[in-house]
């Protein structure tokens, strides 16, 4: 999710190639389909067929971001200055390993609308509520640092990085303080994620184990 946004807003070609995903178990179509080309067995993964691997194969990149930015350096996906930069790559680890409770609880779902359940979440769930505020105070910081709109003015990678976030606070009708929603609306508004969004909803695919608030689509 987050490289196709950030590949898609910096205007970098690419070929997706979508697995349906059925399960991890190692029998799984998804799993067999992601072995053969990662040896990692793990998705997003990037293939450069511009550069081969020692065994003839694509090179497989599964730390996307840094790749494509380093590729790239005209699309300046980092910020230019050294400290800057720096944070940037910070706050983007952090999204990477943390916010477990809020993106246990709050599954990502663009298409759909449960505000009930995000009420529900917040009034019994202590730790997706101090993850909230952590969330909200860091994204506060940056913008009242760096001017907005985005978190390090232009878009980063940073932003990349937590549009996923941005969709589940959406989902969920979780409220913010006005900076941070006005975050989120420059993030939606981005071409990259506008077309993410749009892809997302003409999916129409439902796998119950993947939305444990709902039924049925």
């Amino acid at each position: 999710m987050r490289p196709w946004v950030l590949l898609t807003q910096a205007g970098i070609p690419f070929t997706e190639h979508m697995v349906r995903f059925d399960s991890f178990d190692a029998g799984s179509h998804f799993r067999q389909a992601v072995d053969a080309v990662n040896p990692v067995g793990k998705v997003p993964v990037l293939l450069d067929n511009a550069h081969l691997s020692t065994s003839g194969q694509p090179l497989a990149v599964w730390d996307i971001a840094e790749y494509v930015a380093e590729s790239f350096p005209d699309k300046q996906l980092w910020p230019s200055a050294v400290p800057v930069r720096a944070r940037a790559r910070s706050v983007c680890a952090d999204m990477h390993s943390g916010f477990g409770a809020l993106r246990s609880h709050f599954p990502m779902n663009i298409e759909a609308s449960l505000p009930d359940v995000g009420e529900l979440v917040l009034r019994d769930k202590p730790a997706v509520r101090a993850e909230l505020n952590r969330l909200c105070t860091l994204w506060e910081s940056l913008l009242g640092e760096h001017g907005g709109p985005l978190l390090f003015g232009n878009f980063t990678v940073a932003d990349a990085y937590f549009a996923p976030v941005v969709m589940r606070l959406k989902t969920y009708a979780v409220p913010v303080p006005p900076a941070v929603a006005a975050y989120m609306d420059a993030v939606c508004a981005l071409p990259g994620v506008q077309q993410w969004m749009a892809g997302a909803l003409a999916e129409h695919d439902f796998l119950d184990f993947e939305e444990p608030y709902r039924l049925r689509r």
